[in-house]
C-alpha cells in the first residue's frame, strides 16, 4: 500500500462542518490514504481581523501539503472583505477549474436525462482580476484582462483532460464577435492548441447561443472550455439542469497545487440541522483522490454513491415521491454510502477513472515571442459632466499640436464626434482618441508627445482620468477601432 498523501482540510462555515465530517467519514471507510492537517478559515477568521478569511499560519500548511480540501465558507457582506476562493486560486496559481455535471436519470429529476458535461473554466484572469475604478460621478469600470499564457494553459489543460478521460469533443465559448481582442485572443489560442490534438473534435460557439444550446441540448457537449466569468456562470447552470447544484464538485488545479470543494455555498439557514446533502463536497473529494493517484478508492466511493442514489436513499433537496424511497439526513446519507462500498450501480453507468487522469496541471505555456511594438497614439479619457461633444471636440482641437491630433470622441463606446448623432445619450465619461498628424497611417508617436499632450490638457482645464496607449504589434493593431476609422 502506498503512503498516505498529506492534505489540508478546512471545515468552513454554515453546513460546512457537517458535510465535511460526512465526506471524510466516507473517504476514510473506503480506505483513502490521507494524512490530514486541519486549518480554520472563513467567518471566524474574518471576524478576528483577517480580511482575506485565512490566517497567515494556514498558508504554511497549504505549502506543505499542496492539496486543499475545503468546505464552503460565509463571506461577510459589505466592503473590505476579499473572496477567499479568489485569493487562494490566484495565490497558489490554480488556473484550471474543473466542474463535471452529469444527470442521474431517472433517480434525480431532470429535464435532461442524457447529460455528461465537464466545464473547464479559466480561474485567474478575465474580470475576476478585480481591478475596478470609479472614474467619474456616473461611470465605473472593470478591467477584463486576458493573457496569451493564461489562454494557452487552460486550453491545453482542457484538451489534456479530454485525452486522459477518454472524451471525444472539446468546445470553446467566447464573445469574440464583440470583444475582439480579449475574447478574440482566447478563441485564437484555442484554435492553435486544438491543432495539436487532431483526434479530438473541436468547435467554437458564441457564448450566448452556446449557453442556450447547453441549457436546451446539453447532450451535444462533452468538455467546454471558457474564460473565467462565463465559466463561473454556466457551470452553475450546467449543474442545476442536471438536477441540483448541490450535487456538483469542483477541482481547482495548478502547477503543483490543487483545491477541491463543492460548488455551492455555506447555506447558513440549513446549518446544524442534519439536512444538508454532502454530495457536492464528496464529489470534490473524489476528484481529489483521482488527482492523488488513488483512482481505485475514487471508483469505490463514486460507485457506492451511485448505488445509494439508485436505491432511492435521498436527502431533502433531491427527494421526490416518484423517485425516492427514503428521506435521510446528512449523517444517514453518509452511512448509506458507506454501507454500499464495494457495490456498483445497476442502471446508472459504472464509473471508472483512468490512471492517466492523475496529476494534470503542470502545463507550461510556450516561450514568449519578441513582437515588434510601436506606439501610434493614445486614448485620453476625460471627465466632463457639462460639455457637448461639439464643445469638447473644439477644446481638444485646440490642444492638438506637436505632431499629435484629436481624431474622434466616443461616449460609452459610441462615436459622438465628429459626425455624431444628436439622439445619442452621453454620460460624463469621454474617450478621446489622439493619433499622429503625419501623412503616413499609423505613424509612430513618442511618450514625450503624449506627456506634452497631457500637459496641454491640464492647462486647458480638462480633467483627464485615464490614458490607454494605442500600439501596433508586428504591424497589427492592438486596439479596437471606432466607427469610421
Amino acid at each position: 500500500m502506498s503512503e498516505a498523501c498529506p492534505i489540508t482540510v478546512a471545515k468552513g462555515d454554515g453546513i460546512g462542518p457537517e458535510i465535511m465530517d460526512a465526506s471524510l467519514h466516507i473517504l476514510k471507510e473506503a480506505g483513502a490514504r490521507l494524512d490530514i492537517e486541519e486549518i480554520q478559515i472563513g467567518e471566524q477568521v474574518y471576524s478576528s481581523g483577517h480580511t482575506s478569511g485565512i490566517e497567515p499560519s494556514a498558508w504554511d500548511s497549504l505549502r506543505r501539503t499542496k492539496v486543499f480540501y475545503k468546505a464552503p465558507i460565509t463571506t461577510p457582506q459589505g466592503g473590505g472583505f476579499k473572496s477567499l476562493n479568489v485569493t487562494i486560486r490566484k495565490t497558489l496559481g490554480l488556473y484550471a477549474n474543473i466542474r463535471p455535471c452529469a444527470s442521474y436519470h431517472p433517480f434525480v429529476e431532470t429535464k435532461h436525462p442524457v447529460m455528461d458535461v465537464v466545464i473547464v473554466r479559466e480561474n485567474e484572469e478575465d474580470t475576476y482580476a478585480g481591478i475596478e475604478h470609479q472614474q467619474t460621478r456616473e461611470v465605473t469600470q472593470c478591467l477584463k484582462l486576458i493573457s496569451r499564457p493564461g489562454c494557452e494553459k487552460i486550453c491545453r489543460f482542457g484538451f489534456e483532460y479530454a485525452k486522459a478521460n477518454g472524451r471525444s469533443k472539446v468546445s470553446c465559448f467566447t464573445k469574440d464577435n464583440i470583444m475582439k481582442l480579449t475574447d478574440g485572443l482566447f478563441h485564437k489560442v484555442f484554435d492553435e492548441v486544438a491543432a495539436d490534438y487532431p483526434d479530438i473534435e473541436n468547435e467554437h460557439w458564441i457564448v450566448d447561443i452556446g449557453a442556450a444550446k447547453l441549457a436546451d441540448t446539453p447532450e451535444k457537449f462533452d468538455v467546454i472550455i471558457m474564460p473565467n466569468l462565463y465559466g463561473d456562470i454556466l457551470s452553475d447552470v450546467a449543474a442545476q439542469i442536471t438536477g441540483s447544484v448541490g450535487l456538483a464538485g469542483s477541482a481547482n488545479i495548478g502547477d503543483g497545487f490543487a483545491m477541491f470543494e463543492a460548488i455551492h455555498g455555506s447555506a447558513p439557514r440549513r446549518a446544524g440541522q442534519n439536512l444538508a446533502n454532502p454530495t457536492g463536497l464528496l464529489h470534490g473529494g473524489i476528484q481529489m483522490l483521482v488527482y492523488l493517484g488513488q483512482q481505485d478508492i475514487a471508483e469505490r466511493i463514486h460507485n457506492a454513491w451511485l448505488k445509494t442514489i439508485e436505491d432511492g436513499i435521498h436527502t431533502y433537496d433531491i427527494y421526490t415521491d416518484s423517485h425516492s424511497k427514503e428521506k435521510v439526513g446528512t449523517k444517514e446519507f453518509a452511512e448509506a454510502v458507506v454501507a454500499r462500498l464495494g457495490q456498483e450501480p445497476e442502471t446508472l453507468t459504472v464509473k471508472r477513472y483512468p490512471r492517466e487522469a492523475a496529476g494534470l496541471g503542470e502545463i507550461k505555456p510556450s516561450p514568449r515571442t519578441n513582437e515588434k511594438k510601436e506606439l501610434v497614439g493614445v486614448d485620453v479619457f476625460i471627465d466632463d459632466p457639462t460639455c457637448t461633444p461639439e464643445e469638447l471636440g473644439k477644446k481638444l482641437e485646440e490642444v492638438s499640436s506637436d505632431g499629435i491630433k484629436i481624431k474622434m470622441i466616443t461616449n460609452r463606446g459610441v462615436k459622438v464626434w465628429p459626425g455624431g448623432f444628436p439622439e445619442t445619450f452621453c454620460t460624463d465619461h469621454w474617450r478621446c482618441r489622439f493619433i499622429s498628424d503625419a501623412a503616413e497611417k499609423d505613424s509612430p508617436v513618442t511618450h514625450k508627445q503624449i506627456i506634452g499632450l497631457l500637459n496641454r490638457c491640464e492647462e486647458a482645464g480638462l480633467d483627464f482620468i485615464k490614458t490607454e496607449h494605442l500600439c501596433m504589434f508586428d504591424g497589427e493593431r492592438g486596439y479596437s477601432l471606432g466607427q469610421g476609422e
